[in-house]
C-alpha cells in the first residue's frame, strides 16, 4: 500500500496559479502511474490529469487541457499539478491517487486507482 499526502491548495483569484504536490511513501513510487482527481460540492469526483509510471505519457481532462500540467520527481517521490489560468469552476477538493497495478500508462477511471490522499482544497474567487 502507498500513502499519499497532498499539499499546495489555497484561495486564489481567477486567472491565478497554484501548484499542488503529492508526496508518496510506503511503496515503490517509480513503478506506478499517478493521477489527479477533483470533487466539487454536490458533484462526482472527476479525473483531472494523469502521468504514466515512466513519466513519458501525460493526459488531461478536456476542461483543463492547456492550463494544467502534471509532472513527477522520482528523487522526491512527488507528483505535481501545476494549475494556471484558474477559474471559479476549478474550485474543488483535489486528490492524488496511485494506480493499482505497476508499470501502466495510467487511466482516467477512478476504479483503476487503489490509493488516495486526503485531498487539498482549492478555491478560486471571481
Amino acid at each position: 500500500q502507498v500513502q499519499l499526502v497532498e499539499s499546495g491548495g489555497g484561495l486564489v483569484q481567477a486567472g491565478g496559479s497554484l501548484r499542488l504536490s503529492c508526496v508518496a511513501s510506503g511503496r515503490t513510487f517509480s513503478n506506478y502511474a499517478m493521477g489527479w482527481f477533483r470533487q466539487a460540492p454536490g458533484k462526482e469526483r472527476e479525473f483531472v490529469a494523469g502521468i504514466s509510471w515512466s513519466g513519458g505519457n501525460t493526459y488531461y481532462a478536456d476542461s483543463v487541457k492547456g492550463r494544467f500540467t502534471v509532472s513527477r520527481d522520482y528523487a522526491r517521490n512527488t507528483v505535481y499539478l501545476q494549475m494556471n489560468s484558474l477559474t471559479p469552476e476549478d474550485t474543488a477538493v483535489y486528490y492524488c491517487a496511485a494506480d493499482l497495478r505497476p508499470f501502466t500508462s495510467g487511466s482516467h477511471a477512478r476504479s483503476q486507482y487503489g490509493s488516495w490522499g486526503q485531498g487539498t482544497q482549492v478555491t478560486i474567487s471571481s
